[in-house]
């Protein structure tokens, strides 16, 4: 019997515990642990495996939570600061040793220290030491996560068009804002992630993948886009409407060595399709005369023991090409999951022997679904369908 550990954040009072049986092919509920309101983002601590922390969504100002779980995935809580801004949506422990808390309702994210001596406690600070303020006013700034890259925290803004460019100066003890990356106006880049040196984007407006490369900081030009396609699902209903959510790039294994962009659709619109929002399966393509696809930077393969998605870290290792290459993002598939409104999905890692499985949930309706990848991930097929809860939003394997 394989059995995997999953918790599940959801716009709620508690956080679910599921048991994903891989060869009785069964995810059973098996607790829900009380929290502060709308835990709908979850990020495991990289120092100990024993602790989560998680956002309270909530408004007009929110929190960071952390808890320690049990073997029998029970939840304790240790600790809460506030998140300074109202409706954080993401959070993400950076490698300083720092919980970022990303508050879409106000122009604003919020950093804060976990304790050096205790992993599961946060460094109580005011909002002067925690806030970083972003040159936008109210309701024209929807930050809505971070990506720590070489050294820089990116924060892509949907309400301002922009990634924001967060850096350490010399001397510093805080982040500040240094540079910004310009998105084509209305475009509301939602979540990033990085595959080598190239920056991909999920623009939630326009239902768009683009590639990019980052620009020198603190505000040079990318000099265009390398790709941009569209991730909307072809022969769809009169009356939908699609807003894209979650990203995320798969770390190359034996069992699966290409390196393939899973995303999400929501279709937000009055018509509903029976068939569910898709994942659709992108694979960025060099396709300059005698290029090869770079390897995966070793720091990335290193399989540290939770996944990578939650912890948003990436170093750049790979430069530029001369002259410049010619890249495209080929879709692969576009997987139906029955699923209404996907806002974010999960990878196993393979330090649990998880990553054959990608969990997914309904912010709306059709409950949580296990995929089994197929076709060394270039396919998923549905394992189970649990539908005690909706509304699951965020998934960590433990």
């Amino acid at each position: 019997m394989v059995q995997f550990n999953i918790l599940a954040g959801g716009f709620s009072t508690f956080i679910a515990s599921y048991i994903f049986d891989s060869d009785a092919n069964t995810l059973s509920l098996t607790k829900q642990s009380e929290t502060g309101g709308n835990p709908s983002w979850l990020v495991p601590s990289p120092i100990n495996p024993k602790v989560i922390f998680t956002v309270n969504e909530n408004s007009p100002v929110g929190a960071l939570e952390s808890y320690t779980f049990a073997d029998d995935l029970s939840l304790t809580k240790i600790d809460s600061v506030s998140s300074f801004g109202n409706g954080p949506t993401f959070a993400a422990v950076l490698s300083t040793g720092e919980v970022t808390a990303c508050n879409f309702g106000s122009p604003n994210i919020s950093i804060a220290p976990i304790e050096p001596a205790d992993s599961a406690r946060f460094v109580k600070q005011d909002a002067s030491q925690s806030v970083v303020s972003f040159p936008r006013p109210e309701g024209s700034s929807n930050p809505h996560m971070t990506l720590e890259v070489n050294g820089e925290v990116l924060v892509p803004d949907l309400g301002a068009d922009r990634i924001w460019r967060l850096t350490k100066p010399e001397g510093e003890s805080s982040f500040q804002v240094t540079g910004e990356i310009v998105i084509d106006a209305g475009a509301g880049p939602r979540h990033i992630a990085m595959q080598d040196d190239v920056l991909l984007t999920l623009h939630e407006k326009t239902s768009t993948l683009t590639a990019q490369f980052i620009p020198e900081g603190p505000n040079g030009t990318t000099g265009g886009l390398l790709a941009n396609v569209s991730i909307v699902p072809p022969n769809q209903l009169n009356g939908t409407k699609f807003a894209a959510a979650e990203i995320v790039v798969s770390e190359p294994t034996e069992a699966f060595p290409d390196r393939l962009i899973y995303v999400s659709n929501r279709n937000i619109g009055e018509t509903i399709d029976e068939k569910g929002d898709t994942i659709a399966i992108f694979q960025l393509k060099n396709n300059s005369a005698g290029a090869a696809a770079a390897p995966a930077p070793a720091d990335a393969q290193a399989d540290v023991g939770y996944s990578r998605r939650n912890f948003r870290v990436h170093s750049r290792h790979f430069p530029r090409q001369d002259p410049a290459p010619s890249f495209s993002l080929e879709l692969i598939a576009q997987v139906p999951t029955g699923l209404q409104q996907i806002r974010s999905f999960s990878i196993g890692p393979k330090s649990k022997n998880a990553d054959e499985f990608l969990i997914a949930g309904a912010n709306t309706n059709g409950g949580v679904s296990v995929f089994r990848r197929t076709e060394g991930g270039r396919n998923l097929e549905l394992v189970v369908n649990d539908q005690t809860l909706q509304n699951r939003t965020s998934f960590i394997f433990v």
